[in-house]
């Protein structure tokens, strides 16, 4: 289980952040409680801007508030959509029976990601490892991409502040955004009551760490560290493997415990 595998790993704060979904939240809550571990409440929302797909994480949020959950069930009932066409396009090349077989490992076809559909095309031995299955496939411009349009910006952030939550940028290094596009992404973020990025996750090599530290003092933003794991053996970190943020960089929880 996640909570205990972070436990083993000496994690003593955790949050979970499911992609555009908090029902896990609970069960997390609970489990962590039970092995005297710190927890904090939050979710991974998908949002399209300027026709690029960027995640905002929600921390410190009450997953049972209303907007956000009928947000995020409206953002879901896309993925299903896309999944279907995913599916049909993966089909027309020779590999069937692909939305059972993401289904299997999403659970709930409503929460149907394109990682799901890679690990199905692994298992089917039509791809080497989920970086191939993107590559070969999944990728923008691959043959089975199926674009979707999220949420935007504003809604994400609203939603996150109406559930009492902090709105922070994730993963920022992987978005393919000149300099000026993240320049004005980051400026309507801040306007719109935005308060951290993550600085030291996963997705980020070394030197990104004090790249997005310097980008976090020049807008104002507090510091934010996430491992962006998902599962054993498809994640680059593993739970309380990440390094702590840069010095100076004010941390998102601050003030939180």
């Amino acid at each position: 289980m996640l909570v205990a595998r972070a436990k083993s790993n000496a994690v003593d704060v955790l949050s979970l952040t499911d992609h555009d979904e908090v029902r896990g939240i609970g069960q997390a809550r609970e489990a962590a409680a039970q092995l005297g571990m710190r927890f904090v409440p939050g979710v991974e929302i998908s949002i399209t801007w300027a026709g690029e797909s960027i995640h905002i994480v929600g921390l410190q949020i009450d997953e049972n508030n209303a907007s956000l959950v009928k947000g995020l069930a409206e953002t879901r009932s896309g993925r299903l959509l896309r999944g279907r066409a995913i599916a049909a396009k993966l089909k027309a090349l020779g590999i069937p029976d692909a939305f059972e077989g993401a289904t299997k490992f999403a659970d709930n076809p409503h929460t149907m990601s394109r990682k799901h559909f890679a690990r199905f095309l692994v298992e089917c031995d039509a791809c080497a490892d989920i970086q191939d299955a993107f590559d070969r496939y999944l990728k923008q411009g691959k043959s089975a991409f199926v674009p979707h349009r999220w949420a935007n910006l504003t809604d994400a952030i609203n939603w996150i502040h109406r559930a009492g939550g902090v709105a922070v940028v994730a993963h920022p290094g992987r978005y393919p955004l000149s300099e000026l596009a993240f320049s004005a992404f980051l400026d309507e973020f801040k306007q719109l009551g935005g308060a951290g990025i993550e600085i030291v996750t996963g997705s980020h090599t070394v030197d990104q760490y004090q790249k997005y530290a310097k980008i976090a003092a020049r807008y104002g933003l507090k510091g934010s560290v996430g491992s962006d794991f998902h599962s054993p053996g498809e994640s680059r970190s593993d739970l309380g493997s990440m390094p702590p943020l840069p010095e100076g960089v004010v941390p998102v929880w601050h003030d939180w415990f």
